[in-house]
Parts: C-alpha cells; sequence; structure tokens
C-alpha cells in the first residue's frame, strides 16, 4: 500500500514549471540507480567493466530529497533505471519513498526500466507501491543467443519474470534493440509474441554510447529496413500517441497490438523532449546525446537545505540543448564516452 499521507507527501504549493530555452515543459525524469548490471550486453557494456566505488553514488535518501525538488517543479513521471536498478541494495526502500508522491497526486507515474532478471523477486511489492507498468528490455526469445547477448543471461528467468509481473496487475512493454545479423529475423516473430500477451514492443536502433569491444556499424540496423520488412506482411497504421519521448508509434492491424520505433540515428526525435536525466553519481545530463551535465551531488552535500540543489536544476534547464549529436561510422568513436549504463538506460 502507499504510505499514508503526511505533511512531508502533501502536494507543494504553485511554484515556476522547468522550462527549458525552446519553450519544452520539462516533467520527466529519469534516475539512474546504479551503474551495475547482472548482464553485459554486447551493445551497453564492455565485458570487463570497472564499476564506481560506493562513495561516489547517491545514496537512496539523496536520491529520495533530489526527486522531490523536480516534483515541486512540476515534474510528473519518475522512471528508474540502472544499469539494473533492482539489483541496488535496498532499493526498494527508495520506492517505498517515492510512493508517497504517487499518494499525494504530486506525481502521476512511477515506473522503471529492468531486464526482469529480478522481477520475480520484487513485482508484487512494486504493484502495493503503485507502479503500474514496467519496460523490460529484451532482445531475442532464442536463449542460446539471448546468452550470447547478454553474455551470461538465463532466458528462462527473465520470461518467469515478465509473468510474474503480469500476474501482479503490471502492464509490461517489450524494448528490443534491432542487432543486424543477431536478431533482425526474429522482430516479426517477438512482435507477435508480445502482442499475443497484450505488451507492447518497441524497437530501438543501436546508440553510439561508450566504447565496447568491436565495431558497432557491425551492430546497427536502421529501423526504416526493419520496418519495410514488416510492412511487407503487416499492416502498420501511424498512431497520434505522443509521450514527449523518442518513439513513434503504429497499430499492427494483424495482431491489434502496438509497435513503437525509436529512432536516434535516422531520424532525430527530439523536438518535443520533455525529459532530462539523472545519474547515479548525481550528474543531471539535458541530453542523453551530449556531455553537458550540472554536478546535483556537490549541491546535495553542501547543506540540507534545497536552496542550492533548486539552484543548480534551474541554472542546468537554461543549457538545456535543441537536440542530439548522434553519428555511427565505421572506425569512429563512440559519440559520447560514457555507457548507457551510467546514464540510465
Amino acid at each position: 500500500m502507499w504510505g499514508p499521507r503526511t505533511d512531508e507527501s502533501a502536494a507543494a504549493p504553485s511554484v515556476v514549471p522547468l522550462i527549458d530555452p525552446y519553450q519544452r515543459a520539462i516533467t520527466y525524469l529519469r534516475i539512474s540507480v546504479t551503474d551495475r548490471c547482472d548482464l553485459r550486453c554486447v551493445y551497453c557494456m564492455a565485458e570487463e567493466m570497472n564499476f564506481l566505488p560506493k562513495r561516489d553514488l547517491l545514496t537512496l535518501e539523496e536520491l529520495d530529497r533530489v526527486c522531490g525538488v523536480f516534483i515541486e517543479r512540476g515534474v510528473r513521471k519518475l522512471r528508474i533505471t540502472g544499469g539494473e536498478p533492482l539489483v541496488r541494495r535496498d532499493i526498494m526502500h527508495l520506492f517505498r519513498r517515492l510512493s508517497r508522491h504517487l499518494g499525494s497526486g504530486a506525481l502521476d507515474e512511477l515506473t522503471l526500466t529492468t531486464n526482469g532478471t529480478q522481477l520475480g523477486r520484487f513485482a508484487a511489492e512494486l504493484a502495493d507501491l503503485g507502479v503500474k507498468r514496467v519496460n523490460v528490455s529484451l532482445d531475442t526469445l532464442d536463449p542460446d543467443k539471448f546468452r550470447a547477448v547478454t553474455r551470461r543471461g538465463d532466458l528462462k528467468v527473465v520470461l518467469d519474470g515478465i509473468e510474474t509481473a503480469r500476474r501482479a496487475g503490471l502492464k509490461v512493454k517489450i524494448n528490443a534493440v534491432a542487432l543486424k545479423g543477431v536478431n533482425e529475423d526474429e522482430i516479426a516473430d517477438m512482435m507477435a509474441w508480445a502482442h499475443s500477451d497484450g505488451m507492447d514492443l518497441t524497437l530501438i536502433e543501436v546508440m553510439p554510447l561508450g566504447e565496447v569491444e568491436g565495431d558497432r556499424t557491425e551492430q546497427f540496423l536502421p529501423l526504416s529496413v526493419a520496418r519495410a520488412r514488416l510492412e511487407s506482411r503487416y499492416t502498420l497504421t501511424p498512431l497520434p500517441d505522443r509521450t514527449g519521448g523518442p518513439a513513434r508509434y503504429v497499430r499492427v492491424a494483424e495482431t491489434g497490438g502496438r509497435l513503437g520505433f525509436i529512432t536516434p540515428l535516422t531520424h532525430n526525435f527530439c523536438e518535443s523532449c520533455n525529459r532530462v536525466r539523472l545519474t547515479c553519481t548525481g550528474k543531471l545530463y539535458m541530453c542523453l546525446g551530449q556531455e553537458d551535465a550540472a554536478d546535483l551531488r556537490a549541491a546535495l552535500r553542501a547543506s540540507p537545505d534545497n536552496g542550492l540543489v533548486t539552484d543548480a536544476i534551474l541554472e542546468a534547464i537554461t543549457r538545456k540543448p535543441k537536440g542530439h549529436d548522434f553519428v555511427i561510422e565505421r572506425a569512429r568513436p563512440a559519440a559520447v564516452p560514457r555507457h548507457m549504463s551510467v546514464t540510465g538506460g
């Protein structure tokens, strides 16, 4: 159950919302709670990762505090990410704290993106705390291919976790990175599987974040190609659905389900961006594809009062760019040197 309403959880007085230089209201915060993960997906991480020391991470209390400041400034949606968020020790303490904003009406949605390995443990409690839906990153339904892509994963554990989440009442959306020569022949089957269980599927192009083994151009499958292949078999009708995010959606007539496309490389999706990203070390990135960031950890630790944090956030939003500069080319270094697991997936 949601925590009881207290003075602390009451909706804050009306304040000036966060508006960026392009008049976009910032209403969505993605928070990476850890850079650690129990998988090592080939497009996301190097096989041997050096993870951050604990002292560099925001505490759960600091994460709760900074989320509260954003909510006071008009953020209505929080997404918890990682790494894999559910591997962080005592992570449910943070969900319990944040759920008070759902109870007060100050927050519309609290959700998370996960690789699904820990859903069997936590799905029921997440649902009890007011989480309504989760995104699960899953790129293949072939057990051997899954182990190869993740370098260590067990597909059955993830599928069982998804089923546990659905039984708990969580709405599940599947996110799949389209990988040339790996899962491109599975996309139609994955769509049919997801839609048969009432789950949306969103396809994502490989993003050039962080150095990994190999050449990302060998992984990159333009979604224009994947979509053309699907359209040879299915009727795809564009939908007007907009979340302020990167996905563009279609309805698949033959399955009745919804299919999304996230195309950072073949189509810039930034014109309606309503989000910013907070890393587990307290860096606030105004754009996933830019290196400019604000250090909120220093502000949090300089004073128990939220004035410095608020000022740092307000100043940072004035630097939010119009869009990213992702490019993926052979022999070219990653467009952004930090790994996706550091920023938050």
